[in-house]
């Protein structure tokens, strides 16, 4: 799908045209440049690889280098590739929120915040045990049996247990655009978008 690299601004609140508070998240997005066109005949699929964010050139490897000087671009953090583009694309185009329009929906993908080693509580919805008056003690949050002892006397994989929480990837489908600022490549989604404020994220239509 066509799309955009962006960076999550933070969070804000807009009036719609009923009069509504709709919660927003602003993205800035774009601009990008395309720094490479894959082909089927010479790497076996279709894509367009879009680069965004300024990088500093002693802090990019040699091979990079001469990728990104192919595409006539500076230096770029993120990379990601796109499909649907067509073939009036060119190496070294740089696209902006103009792809889109107020009646686009967007899919938002991104890294969720991390919140490292949690209970089960937390990590996966348990209640917690019971009354505390009949002879419970200090095992509110636990996670309770993990199986039976003589048989099987394992834990079986898969099994829902503490450990760390987030930092995986994660997609906000449909989301509305609530208002485009083109003038700073600006995107007002409705409802919140994974990631911490300044974090890389992926806009597809």
């Amino acid at each position: 799908m066509q799309g955009l690299i962006g960076k999550k601004v933070g969070m804000t609140s807009v009036f719609d045209e009923d009069g509504k508070n709709i919660p927003v998240t602003v993205i800035e997005a774009g601009p990008c440049v395309v720094t490479q066109i894959k082909t089927k005949e010479h790497d076996g699929y279709d894509s367009v690889q879009l680069g965004f964010d300024d990088k500093k050139e002693k802090r990019t490897p040699n091979p990079m280098m001469g990728h990104f000087k192919k595409a006539g671009t500076t230096p770029k953090r993120k990379l990601a590739e796109f499909t649907g583009f067509g073939d009036d694309i060119k190496l070294g185009q740089t696209l902006t929120v103009d792809l889109f329009n107020d009646d686009t929906w967007l899919d938002v993908r991104g890294i969720s915040k991390g919140k490292g080693f949690q209970g089960v509580v937390k990590r996966h919805g348990f209640r917690g045990v019971g009354d505390k008056t009949h002879g419970q003690h200090n095992r509110m949050r636990a996670p309770g049996s993990l199986g039976g002892s003589s048989y099987p006397s394992r834990v079986f994989k898969g099994m829902k247990m503490a450990g760390r929480y987030g930092g995986k990837k994660v997609m906000a489908i449909s989301l509305r655009i609530m208002k485009i600022v083109p003038e700073k490549n600006l995107l007002l989604v409705k409802g919140s978008v994974p990631g911490a404020i300044g974090s890389y994220l992926i806009i597809t239509k």
